[in-house]
């Protein structure tokens, strides 16, 4: 394989690092994520689902994305799609033969089974085995959805420190890649966080990846204080910032923008360097809200240049 550059960098302890750009299209292999969330309820029930019928739902978006993608080579793209749990089978059945998709859940819990060991009793908890068993070959881990409703309930009982957070999340990645799923951990400062926004990033990479075998994470940057109706998101300089310091932190894992993938900022992302791709979740933000198969093909199009 050719590449365009090659660059030495060195992290905060002098240890050196390589960041490679490829020659494919002038940009670094991507990773394209698609997070589904509960985007399968009916609208009738407040969701956003006009796709299929919910039984139908996962099998779907799988049938409806994968063809497209095979135009872009495995050297050139990795796609994998977090499906809530009730659709990780359905959406395994409708991947064919050389599917480029890779399906995945959505976290994992931070225990699991082993053989000699606990066989099941996990009862309301999904373990990354089990996950792991129905065909799923990723997680999406620490998303802030999830980092909120877990510092909630330390909140409950009187803590409040993130790091404790972290570690849980660890815990979560360990199973995981133990279980052989590839990880996307999700990292990010809330608007109060912001100030010490390197600090906040350090710690949560740092114990999230305590142990972790770098070469299965691919690490997610979301700027929580820019998400959301009314908020303005990062500009190219802050996330091209951010996804320096996240490549100096880590020796130079990959790294996505999961503040949203979308048809109006890929061209932008594209262009950044230090980022390796996109995590998308909604397409369509006005009118008939929702995720759409042909809007979503059409952002990894305008991302990818073809």
């Amino acid at each position: 394989m050719k590449y365009d550059t090659i660059k030495i960098s060195k992290n905060e302890n002098g240890h050196k690092y390589f960041i490679v750009f490829s020659t494919k299209g002038g940009r670094n292999l991507k990773y394209i994520f698609l997070n589904l969330k509960r985007f399968d309820i009916p609208k009738e029930l407040g969701g956003v689902n006009g796709l299929a019928p919910v039984k139908e739902w996962g099998e779907y978006i799988v049938r409806n994305t994968q063809d497209s993608l095979k135009k872009y080579h495995a050297d050139e793209a990795e796609f994998a799609m977090f499906f809530p749990e009730a659709h990780l089978i359905g959406a395994v059945g409708a991947l064919h033969e050389g599917s480029p998709v890779k399906v995945g859940c959505q976290s994992v819990f931070r225990d699991d089974t082993s053989v000699g060991g606990n066989f099941g009793a996990f009862t309301s908890n999904r373990t990354a085995n089990s996950v792991k068993a129905m065909g799923c070959e990723a997680a999406i881990i620490g998303h802030c959805e999830e980092r909120r409703d877990k510092m909630g309930i330390l909140q409950e009982t009187g803590v409040h420190n993130a790091d404790v957070v972290n570690s849980l999340l660890n815990k979560e990645i360990q199973c995981a890649v133990k279980a052989g799923l590839k990880v996307l951990y999700c990292i990010g400062e809330t608007a109060e966080e912001q100030p010490e926004w390197q600090n906040t990033l350090k710690k949560q990479l740092e114990i999230g990846l305590q142990g972790i075998n770098a070469s299965k994470v691919v690490i997610a940057y979301e700027p929580v204080w820019a998400i959301g109706p009314g908020k303005i998101p990062p500009d190219r300089d802050y996330i091209q910032m951010v996804g320096r310091f996240v490549k100096e932190v880590t020796g130079g894992a990959p790294v996505v923008y999961g503040g949203g993938l979308k048809k109006d900022n890929a061209e932008m992302l594209a262009s950044i360097p230090e980022i390796d791709g996109g995590l998308i979740a909604l397409t369509r933000f006005s009118g008939d809200i929702g995720f759409y198969p042909d809007e979503y093909l059409e952002i990894i199009k305008n991302y990818m240049g073809k």
